[in-house]
């Protein structure tokens, strides 16, 4: 089985709990502490097996092979992934069944994570999440005040609603390169300081 660890928690004498993505679920498992265990991180993509026990609630993780990307050994981009990846427990932790579509979208992200300006691949990634969901937002229209979108003051806010500047008090950003963004997941359009600015935007959370 594989998946990514989207969320550890240390716990006793350096144990782990563990949630795993793996292509249908949200796995929670316990992981033992032990010398001969290998390092495992929080983004990391793994190979791995379950032991099941009448004994606990949760499953062991054991038989570990981590399945990794060279850009790993970037320290920038993958401080970068960590952010991006933790992004994900809150937003489908009340979700046992979750199917193949974020697995498949963090796998996709991360191959292309070591080749392209990875905050322009989590802004994609999180374009076809809020399609996937069906929460891709009004773009003719504020969120706060609800009149019409001005191309000349519009910005974003989380969930990359649509609003006005003086409604959000935020900086503008480029509309159709925004409506790119959310039509077609393309964050060609937008500049280097709006990527900067989309990035503050969604670690405000799904």
């Amino acid at each position: 089985m594989q998946g990514f660890i989207i969320r550890l928690q240390r716990v006793k004498d350096e144990d782990l709990i563990l949630a795993i993505l793996t292509q249908e679920r949200l796995e929670t498992l316990y992981r033992f502490y032990g010398a001969r265990h290998g390092t495992i991180n929080l983004g990391h993509m793994i190979d791995f097996e379950i032991e099941h026990s009448l004994k606990s609630s949760i499953g062991r993780l054991y038989d570990v092979v981590h399945l990794g990307f060279p850009w790993l050994l970037d320290p920038a981009r993958t401080r970068l992934w960590h952010t991006f990846v933790s992004l994900f427990y809150p937003h489908l932790r009340e979700s046992e069944e979750t199917g193949g579509f974020y697995f498949t979208l963090l796998k996709d992200a991360a191959e292309r994570w070591g080749t392209q300006n990875p905050k322009r691949v989590a802004l994609e990634a999180y374009a076809r999440l809020l399609h996937y969901e069906g929460r891709s937002p009004d773009r003719t229209h504020c969120f706060f005040c609800e009149n019409s979108i001005d191309e000349a003051s519009v910005c974003m806010i989380r969930a990359f609603q649509y609003a006005h500047t003086d409604c959000a008090h935020r900086t503008p950003i480029n509309k159709h390169a925004a409506d790119e963004l959310l039509k077609h997941q393309s964050a060609l359009f937008l500049s280097d300081e709006e990527i900067d600015l989309l990035w503050a935007t969604l670690l405000e959370g799904f």
